[in-house]
């Protein structure tokens, strides 16, 4: 996998008539603690269903611990992040979905009742749906479907595979919609998560700069303390290691894909001693910059 130059994420999709992809992601013997994907957000939908291992996502500012089987809805706009929980290979596969998939269906009441509010960013499903209501594990064969034409390509698969997700949103909703339109209607944009997106955009480019923890808090108008809380909530990583990762990852790349000395990118990737970049390079990547360079 590669390390993302900017936060927010444009999804190359199959064709704008069905704008949908599935991503096999696969990370192999990773270790506890490991990225399996990068802090992004991006204007589509995203179903993840794990194939193999056990990660926890940060969606939103919740964590999520998913194992083999579970499914994860990523609701349009939410940061989200995801980290090893073993050692071992992780697999698991990303249905990207943009709500544009579904407008010929607009002028149907039963679509405008029931998968629209959704659509439209106005309620939206559990994370984990099957943590609220065991009886949804029974709508996984719709992925395990939709995943098998992908993977075929047989004529017209791709309306078959908008028929099905259509089928999965419908189902959802017409459990959840009920006690959401009962209660106060969500307002998707989560406050801390749009307050800390430049901040975080910031870091993304410009992760060799020295910022201390007391300046980014005053960047999102919030003390120290609490901003630490929240950055933990967001990121599922503290603020200082989140920057080393950050780091760590750019000086991954210029050792695998440039000629430039262990001084230099230690430079590069904000690390004024050298004797130091490669002790945390260590922490991070589990072998000294020297031993990358040669593997």
């Amino acid at each position: 996998m590669t390390y993302p130059r900017e936060l927010k994420e444009y999804p190359q999709l199959q064709e704008k008539t069905y704008p949908f992809r599935l991503f096999f992601n696969q990370t192999l013997d990773t270790k506890v603690n490991q990225n399996i994907l990068f802090l992004h957000w991006h204007e589509h939908f995203e179903i993840i269903l794990m194939q193999e291992g056990r990660a926890v996502f940060h969606i939103d500012s919740q964590p999520y611990e998913a194992k083999q089987g579970d499914i994860l809805f990523v609701p349009s706009g939410g940061l989200h992040v995801g980290y090893s929980m073993y050692n071992g290979d992780v697999r698991y596969v990303s249905i990207v979905i943009h709500s544009s998939l579904f407008n010929d269906w607009t002028h149907d009441p039963q679509h405008e009742k029931f998968v629209a509010p959704y659509l439209r960013n106005r309620f939206q499903f559990p994370v984990m749906p099957t943590d609220q209501d065991p009886a949804h594990s029974t709508y996984h064969s719709l992925l395990s479907a939709i995943i098998a034409e992908y993977q075929n390509k047989s004529a017209a698969y791709q309306l078959i595979i908008k028929n099905q997700l259509h089928l999965l949103f419908t189902l959802l909703a017409r459990t959840f919609i009920p006690s959401q339109q009962a209660g106060k209607p969500n307002e998707r944009i989560s406050i801390n998560r749009e307050r800390f997106k430049p901040l975080l955009e910031h870091l993304e480019v410009h992760f060799a700069d020295k910022i201390t923890i007391e300046e980014a808090a005053k960047s999102v108008n919030l003390n120290p303390y609490h901003f630490c809380k929240t950055f933990k909530k967001l990121t599922g990583r503290t603020f200082v290691d989140y920057v080393n990762v950050c780091r760590m990852d750019e000086a991954e790349r210029l050792l695998r894909e440039t000629h430039l000395t262990v001084t230099e990118i230690a430079g590069m990737a904000g690390c004024d001693n050298p004797n130091y970049f490669t002790k945390l390079y260590k922490q991070y990547k589990g072998l000294t910059p020297s031993q990358a360079r040669k593997q």
